[in-house]
């Protein structure tokens, strides 16, 4: 078997705990493979935290969940210096915290103070956490999997814009079909009759090194000087939209950041990777578009006057800059 292929069987193996959602587990795989953290925005109970979860439980990896609250201080997630006891000796040592594992389920993270999303920062970026001048590497496999709910504001902190740009992606995700969801409640019913029951030992996760391997493929992947022309216009565009559409240039006030256009390109890598190809077409950068640029752009009080939401906004962006050949 291929490494695209067990990367491939990983997506089933999480399809079936989470029905009616593929599109949205197809972007987190992405997240993973590009080395990048997510951000996940739904109502409630339209299974993020079980998503992430079903993730954990088919890879070979320690999730760690944080419930961010308003009353979270820095050290509840990075850990701290305790006083303890070593040969009967008293000593200073660290004690690690939360951030120190593979994937890290930011539940409602929008609830945290400023603070503790201070303290977020650096690990995220850096891949590190310094605590009284001493700086502890995290490990290897370290994907920050947020969750916050877009209509409940009471109690909450708006992320700052400097800890969105953090996150490769943002993913919406919207109420199953129907029929998926009839599926849901087959699920769940099944799962509630066998709770309390000896199971069979779980079979083994999905190696975390199948996925540094594909990784190291994904780095391989051709990219055209075409592909790179017209994946810099798409960025230029969000900077200068006056320069491609007189709307866009009243709707779009803030324009994505050059780390925008890093996560463009990992992405659009990893898509054409997943779909088994060698090498990035147009239309694997428009395919990732939306979710690596949607919390990247700041739109002005035009756009909400006129009604226009940044899905909108990039769907004009795609149609005004012009593939390069």
């Amino acid at each position: 078997m291929s490494i695209r292929d067990e990367i491939n069987d990983l997506q089933r193996l999480i399809a079936q705990d989470v029905l009616g959602q593929e599109q949205v587990i197809r972007q987190l795989l992405l997240a993973v493979l590009g080395n990048g953290h997510l951000l996940l925005e739904s109502l409630p109970g339209l299974a993020k935290t079980r998503m992430v979860k079903a993730l954990s439980r088919h890879l070979q990896a320690k999730m760690s969940r944080i419930q961010f609250t308003p009353d979270l201080l820095p050290s509840d997630i990075t850990g701290a210096e305790i006083l303890q006891q070593v040969e009967g000796r008293n000593q200073i040592l660290f004690q690690q915290g939360p951030l120190f594992g593979n994937l890290i389920l930011a539940d409602e993270i929008n609830r945290a103070p400023a603070k503790v999303q201070a303290a977020l920062l650096e690990a995220m970026e850096e891949r590190q956490i310094t605590v009284a001048g001493v700086s502890h590497p995290l490990p290897a496999l370290f994907v920050v999997m947020a969750t916050q709910n877009p209509i409940e504001q009471e109690g909450t902190y708006p992320l700052p814009e400097a800890q969105m740009d953090r996150f490769l992606m943002k993913v919406l995700l919207d109420y199953p079909a129907p029929a998926a969801e009839s599926q849901v409640l087959q699920l769940l019913r099944s799962e509630e009759q066998q709770a309390g029951q000896p199971h069979a030992p779980a079979p083994e996760g999905l190696a975390q090194e199948v996925l540094f391997a594909a990784r190291r493929e994904i780095s391989a992947i051709h990219v055209a000087p075409a592909i790179d022309r017209y994946l810099i216009d798409l960025i230029d565009a969000t900077r200068h939209p006056a320069q491609y559409d007189s709307d866009l240039a009243r709707w779009i006030e803030l324009g994505a950041s050059p780390r925008g256009g890093i996560a463009l390109d990992r992405l659009a890598r990893s898509h054409a990777w997943l779909e088994g190809a060698d090498f990035v077409a147009p239309d694997d950068v428009r395919a990732v578009l939306h979710p690596v640029l949607r919390h990247r752009l700041k739109l002005s009080y035009d756009a909400v006057a006129d009604g226009v939401g940044v899905e909108q906004v990039l769907d004009r962006l795609l149609d005004k800059v012009a593939i390069t050949t």
